[in-house]
């Protein structure tokens, strides 16, 4: 029994039993010695030990009530059992307990190269129709990507290795995915090591799971498609971009041949088709009036979606419209789908029409979800149309915006540009401005307030005229910025901006700076060398109340140019900051070095911004000391 618990016999004297067993089976060796001494009657189980090598031991341990010769204690013998010619009762146990798992159970023997299939749950037999195969027959029917996992579930650590999945060919009934697990465990105290396998099969559940991973994954791609339909419709810009939407999507989404988009422009419809239309039949239908007598005009002149199943349908309900040629596509394993472009409590503004062919009819949900995407349409065409009613007035008060920078400065050139996000209406929150100070010194400031809509150029020109008003007063800019972000944070502006402000003195060259959260300055000379100016100071405007922010002086040589630009200059979506400010620095030197004034370095500066393909706003301001 010492060498069954892997303990010197010393240390075992005077010791629970119990407590010597590993904790897997100390309830088990608890529970037989209480049977023998409760009942007096011989009590039998096969425990594991740990042993004193590495594979636990597993012993049929019998237990029965004794009485001590030497006083009248009752005492309970506890001994493990010779099984060296019945190996077969200690497999008992591991046989009911595979069944009762429903799993597979098999031993292999090292010496013989063979595995023994020893049972367990009977739908499992078919996979190994042997009771012993030799092992080069198993690892045949092993597929060959999974050789190498088999043979090293033969080589099991400490304990039992993990669960390995493994592809094997049967005789009857083809591949099986199956999942093992394996134990090393010696059979008795002196017995022989074997390799034990239990062996679960999950090809059922394999093939569940590829058919709902397959069903999942058309969903998600189903889902992902309206996703981006609908996400396509809400960003459309123009009605350009809302058409294009629609018919490269309407077809594919929804399982049809074709589509048709009708928008109705001055009480007629003007049609346009994909690739799956033919534009005979486009023809037909484009300048038709609302009040024809067609399904096409009636679903945008009541609102209500119409589903024609076929021919013979379509002329129990419209009559007087067989003159369409499109009518032709309305045969047996044709329908069409009309759906006005709508929102609650508005005209319809159009309608779309998709073809299903090859028998397919699009299910309720189906067409409950063309309506909701069609009602998506139609707010987004809303929008559409009256944005372009404000792009104008838009325009307008971008230019209102706009600075007029002072002329015929003594000493210095000012150039500047400024062009608009193309997200959204254009217009946004960048600005830039030049002013002569009563000291005559030159300022010069560029910003950018948060966004790019009406609101941004709103709050743009509310900072752009406080900064002018406070420096009127203040002379240095680090007191105007923090004068401005004072007024900013009391009144409780909505965006926040970033700025840079600059004084400069024509005469000879003195600069002083400060910036608050904005993008440095660029200082190019001459000989095409540049620099980055990271100028102190402090947070962007409007946000942190108290800053104050700092400012430093610097000498604008003469020849020399200062770049001040905003971050849509120097940044974008293939284009870091600091590859950006490189890129603006080199050209402004490379400018100079060619002899360019401020006007072309500005043009240059901001022409590279805009091939970039950039979205948001970009300004440039290049004084040239000369």
């Amino acid at each position: 029994m010492a060498t069954a618990l892997g303990r010197p016999a010393d240390q075992c004297l005077g010791r629970d039993f119990k407590e010597l067993c590993p904790v897997s089976q100390r309830i088990s060796a608890e529970s037989l010695v209480i049977h023998a001494a409760r009942t007096k009657s011989v009590a039998m189980r096969v425990l594991e030990f740990a042993g004193l090598g590495g594979a636990p031991v597993a012993c049929l341990i019998e237990a029965r009530h004794v009485k001590d010769p030497a006083g009248d204690e009752q005492l309970v013998w506890v001994h493990a059992l010779d099984t060296r010619n019945d190996l077969a009762s200690l497999l008992i146990p591991f046989r009911l307990a595979a069944k009762a798992a429903d799993l597979g159970l098999w031993m292999y023997s090292a010496q013989e190269h063979q595995l023994e299939w020893l049972g367990g749950a009977p739908a499992l037999a078919a996979t190994f129709p042997d009771p012993k195969t030799y092992l080069a027959t198993v690892i045949s029917a092993v597929h060959p990507d999974d050789h190498e996992a088999f043979r090293q579930l033969l080589r099991p650590p400490r304990g039992p290795s993990p669960w390995v999945r493994l592809r094997y060919l049967t005789q009857h009934d083809g591949w099986h995915q199956l999942a093992i697990q394996t134990r090393r465990i010696q059979l008795g105290c002196d017995g022989p090591e074997r390799i034990f396998g239990v062996v679960r099969d999950d090809t059922k559940q394999e093939k569940r799971k590829k058919k709902t991973q397959a069903a999942l994954m058309a969903e998600r791609q189903r889902a992902k498609e309206v996703a981006d339909f609908s996400s396509a419709l809400i960003t459309a810009a123009t009605e350009q971009e809302l058409r294009q939407v629609a018919l490269t999507r309407l077809a594919a989404t929804f399982g049809g041949t074709g589509a048709l988009f009708a928008l109705v422009d001055e009480g007629r419809l003007r049609v346009s088709t994909d690739a799956g239309v033919a534009m005979r039949e486009v023809e037909t239908l484009d300048g038709l009036r609302l009040d024809e007598p067609s399904p096409l005009p009636e679903a945008i002149r009541t609102g209500e979606p119409q589903f024609i199943l076929d021919r013979e349908d379509y002329f129990r309900r419209w009559p007087d419209g067989a003159g369409f040629p499109w009518l032709a596509r309305l045969g047996f394993d044709y329908t069409t789908s009309i759906t006005p472009l709508s929102e609650t409590g508005n005209q319809p503004l159009g309608a779309w029409m998709v073809f299903h062919g090859n028998g397919h009819r699009p299910s309720l949900d189906q067409r409950t979800l063309i309506g909701t995407l069609a009602d998506l349409a139609g707010q987004a065409l809303r929008r559409i149309r009256l944005q372009q009613a404000r792009v104008e007035l838009a325009t307008a008060l971008q230019q209102t915006m706009l600075p007029t920078l002072p002329e015929h400065l003594p000493g210095l050139e000012v150039a500047a540009r400024y062009r608009p996000s193309r997200d959204g209406l254009d217009i946004g929150g960048d600005w830039y401005d030049a002013f002569v100070m009563p000291d005559g010194t030159v300022a010069m400031e560029i910003g950018d307030a948060q966004g790019h809509d009406v609101d941004a150029a709103a709050a743009m020109g509310q900072v752009r005229a406080s900064i002018r008003a406070i420096a009127a007063r203040e002379p240095d800019p680090a007191a105007v910025l923090t004068r401005t972000n004072e007024l900013l944070v009391t009144m409780g502006a909505a965006r926040f901006a970033s700025c840079t402000m600059l004084h400069l003195d024509p005469h000879d060259g003195r600069v002083t700076g400060a910036s608050a959260g904005h993008v440095p300055v660029l200082y190019a000379c001459s000989d095409g060398s540049h620099s980055i100016l990271e100028l102190p100071g402090g947070p962007v405007l409007g946000v942190v109340p108290d800053t104050d922010y700092r400012e430093e002086t610097f000498t604008l040589d003469e020849g020399s140019v200062l770049v001040m630009v905003t971050d849509g200059v120097v940044e974008g979506p293939r284009l870091t900051l600091e590859a950006g400010l490189e890129r603006a620095g080199a050209l402004a030197g490379a400018a100079l070095h060619d002899g360019l004034n401020a006007e072309e370095t500005a043009d240059r500066i901001l022409d590279a911004a805009v091939a970039e393909d950039h979205l948001d706003d970009v300004a440039v301001l290049v004084i040239r000391r000369t």
